[in-house]
């Protein structure tokens, strides 16, 4: 089969969870999707997806054993795009800490670290991009008891306008960072998000041609629901 333009390795945590986030995209032209279990079969891809997962500290941990973790770093730290989601979101960051004081590494993607808490941020939330990252509204669903503080240099993805975000405090959701992105929003994050997937898309098809166009699709269905929801967030 020939080479799509815009090449995706998704990561298959053992415990990997909304898989269904990804699945619109295996249907569209230019994509193609693939699902990544072993480092010889990262290759170098247009760009990454971590996606959730049920267990974030076992998934870390096979993702250490098997050399996928280094493997992703590398590829971010020499500008391949990366996009963490929830629990993929919180293994690109330095470290989590449990509520109760216990330590674990992540990947060091980029500076930001999680903190445990005893109660859980659920919900359908909101947030707006900030212009490098597209600008566009996201609605998703949150579902997480970390609470994500971003380090010096490291801009959010957003500003909340409904929910709770990276920690219910400070009105940021997600991070990015050149050319790694992370948000907490299921939902599914891309297919109900058209505008912020295109961007996403764009900046990964621009790594490796420069000068080709993401041809456009009829997005109106997912745009309806993408208003639907935000209209109802907003309470309009």
């Amino acid at each position: 089969e020939a080479r799509r333009p815009i090449d995706i390795a998704v990561l298959r945590l053992p415990r990997i969870s909304n898989f269904t986030d990804f699945t619109p995209l295996e249907h569209h032209p230019a994509l193609g999707v693939r699902y990544v279990s072993k480092v010889g079969e990262l290759g170098q891809p247009d760009l990454v997806v971590l996606p959730g997962t049920k267990n974030t500290m076992d998934d870390l941990l096979w993702l250490r054993q098997n050399g996928l973790e280094t493997a992703v770093k590398h590829l971010a730290a020499n500008g391949t795009p990366v996009l963490g989601i929830c629990g993929g979101y919180q293994m690109l960051g330095s470290y989590y800490r449990t509520w109760d004081g216990k330590q674990c590494d992540f990947i060091g993607a980029i500076d930001y670290y999680t903190v445990g808490s005893k109660e859980r941020m659920i919900g359908n939330f909101l947030f707006e991009c900030l212009p490098e990252s597209g600008g566009s509204t996201v609605v998703g669903f949150e579902n997480h008891s970390g609470k994500t503080h971003l380090g010096r240099g490291v801009e959010p993805l957003g500003t909340v306008l409904a929910g709770f975000g990276n920690n219910g405090e400070d009105g940021t959701e997600g991070a990015h960072y050149k050319n790694v992105f992370g948000t907490y929003s299921h939902g599914p994050v891309l297919p109900k998000n058209p505008a912020f997937c295109d961007h996403l898309l764009t900046t990964a098809l621009q790594q490796r041609y420069p000068n080709l166009e993401l041809q456009p699709l009829d997005d109106a269905a997912e745009l309806a629901a993408h208003n639907t929801m935000r209209d109802r967030l907003l309470k309009k």
